[in-house]
Parts: structure tokens; sequence; C-alpha cells
């Protein structure tokens, strides 16, 4: 009896709040709804939504990655590892993807540390993420060097060098205005269809983490063995040891939709970033001498897709091209790394 009366003096005081929120939950809950749906808000006379909740594709991903160190004097050295092939199965609902692909070797050379790779985007009406990892291995090659008139540095070029490594760890951010009438997803998540030409205006910000080892006394023994010269000139500002900066941008661009017949797209995208660099590097062949590097440099985000999309089937390809330089006075990088991905899939789950 005692436990009834507390209960029941219980309800009477909590009875006007329990009411309240009842009444102020699907309110609430409507607020959110009507927030998340404007995310994939489109003018339908532009673009199709999707029909089907879930899709399953297969994807073929070629992965680049080119770096060229410079210094003031005009010697320059171009490395890039040979192009690496993954093949797997992936698994979507809605805006996610969800895979794995299997490294089926490195075209050409393929020796030593594998390389780690991990990329991510979100396409959504609205915004766009784009996550990267990477973490290079031993496989490079040196594809160009440029040591003055004087030096046939030709005999070089092609020669494995396990002298660098890269890491590379970013996030890109971005916004697109005109989302009710451009679809992103339709060119590079094949979520909606494209059904008239359009393009939009696109801002974003990005973080960017990259150090840089490079085993100078290594890349001069190289030198001397293929020339035949144990004296090579080669610019202090080439003998450096490691470099890391942090890469914090703001993007701005432009995207557009074409629709060249039925149901095929292509798409073009380009960002351009201002970006601001932070660094801590140590040059000189022996590591003895320590430089600070602040700056500010022009990057580039690149973006291209061609798709045909039934909305039941689909094939396609996309890429991502990503472009960062680095530029002091006596000492320059610039790195473009990316992936080219092929596709073909089907989707299933009719919505209601």
């Amino acid at each position: 009896m005692y436990w009834r009366r507390c209960w029941a003096l219980l309800l009477i005081l909590l009875g006007p709040s329990i009411i309240m929120v009842a009444q102020e939950s699907p309110r609430k809950l409507s607020k959110l709804r009507r927030i998340i749906r404007e995310f994939s808000a489109i003018d339908e006379n532009y673009i199709e939504p999707q029909h089907y909740n879930f899709t399953a594709m297969v994807q073929s991903t070629y992965t680049y990655d080119i770096y060229r160190l410079s210094s003031n004097n005009g010697q320059t050295i171009t490395l890039s590892p040979d192009a690496s092939l993954k093949v797997g199965p992936y698994f979507g609902w809605r805006w996610f993807f969800l895979g794995y692909t299997f490294q089926i070797k490195n075209l050409g050379f393929n020796s030593g540390e594998l390389r780690k790779e991990f990329d991510f985007s979100i396409y959504s009406s609205q915004i766009g993420i784009d996550l990267y990892y990477r973490r290079t291995g031993s496989d490079y090659k040196i594809r160009d060097v440029s040591l003055g008139t004087e030096i046939d540095a030709t005999r070089v070029e092609g020669a494995a060098f396990d002298g660098i490594s890269v890491g590379i760890t970013g996030v890109n951010l971005y916004y697109i205005f005109n989302h009710r009438r451009f679809s992103y997803p339709a060119a590079f998540s094949q979520s909606t269809c494209q059904k008239i030409s359009c393009g939009s205006w696109i801002c974003g910000i990005g973080y960017l983490s990259n150090s840089l080892d490079f085993d100078s006394d290594k890349f001069k023994q190289i030198i001397s063995e293929k020339t035949n010269n144990d004296v090579v000139p080669i610019d202090s500002g080439l003998m450096f040891n490691s470099v890391k900066y942090y890469d914090i941008n703001v993007s701005g661009g432009y995207a557009y939709n074409w629709v060249f017949a039925k149901r095929c797209l292509f798409c073009a995208s380009a960002q351009l970033a201002l970006s601001y660099k932070g660094a801590r590097g140590v040059a000189g062949e022996k590591g003895d001498r320590n430089f600070n590097l602040d700056h500010f440099n022009l990057d580039g985000i690149g973006r291209f897709g061609i798709v045909y999309n039934n909305t039941k089937w689909y094939v396609g390809a996309s890429a991502i091209v990503h472009s960062y330089n680095y530029r002091k006075e006596r000492f320059a990088t610039n790195n473009i790394f990316g992936s080219l991905n092929i596709y073909a899939g089907f989707n299933f789950g009719k919505k209601r």
C-alpha cells in the first residue's frame, strides 16, 4: 500500500512534465527529420532520386603517386612507385559504402614493403567529405633527374630507389551551393541520376599532415654508380634528411555535370586551395642544420567521373587527383597523388 501511494504521488508531481516532454518530442524529432532531409533535398526536374535502398558493385582501383623535389639552382628529382591495382566487392546503403579491395599486384616492379592506403568519401546533395591515409612502401623508382647540362643522368631513370618514405593523412570537407539542381552523388556514388546538365560553385576547408624522409647518401651513391662519376655536384637544398609539415587550406571551385546522352553523365570538378603550411625539417647530409618553414601555397583538387545509370544497373569510372606544393628559398616539393576507380553494379530493395 505504501509503494502504491508513493507511485501515485510521483505521477501527480511528474505528470505535467511527462506530458510536456511527450508533446515536445515529436516536434524535436520532426525538426531533426527536416534537417536530415535537407541534406538530400533535390529538384526532381533536374535530378532523379534514388529508388532503391541498397546497392552492390565490383570495383577496381588504380592508385598513383608522384613526388618531385627541386632545389633553387634548378636541380630536380622525380620519383614514383609503379601503379598498383586493387579489386574488390562493395555494398552500399543510401549514402554509405562499405567494401574491401584486394591488391592484385604492383604493375611492374614489386618488392620491399607494401604501401598502406585508405580512401573514404561521402557524397550528399549539400556536402562532401574526403578522408585519405597513405604510407608508402619501398618500391619507388627514379623517373627523371636533372643535375645540370654537364651531367648525363638518363641512365639513372627507371632505377629502383628505396631511400624515400612518404606519409600523408588528410581530410577535405566541402559545400555544394546549387545542391538542389546539381548532384555530386550522380557522378561519384550512383545514388541519383542527373537529368539535365547543370553546375555548381563549391567551397571547402581541409587539413593535411605530410612527412617526407629522404636518404640523400643513398641517392648520391646511385647517381655515382649509374653515371660512373664519383664526384657529382648535388645542391645542398636536395641534401636533406626529413621534412614534416601540416597544411590548413580554404578552397573554392566549380563542378559541372554534363548529360551528353540519356542516362549518361560526365562530371568535371576543380578546386583551387589557398594553403598555409607549417613545417619542421632537417637539412644537410648529416642532419646538423635545422630550419623552420611557414608559408602560403596554392594547391589543387580535381574530380572527374563518367557513368551510365538506368537507376537499376550502372557502370562507370571516376578519378580524384590531389596536388600539394611546398616551396621555400632553396627547396621545393610537388606531390600529386590520387586514384582511378572503374566499377559496375546494381541497386535493389526498392523504396516503398
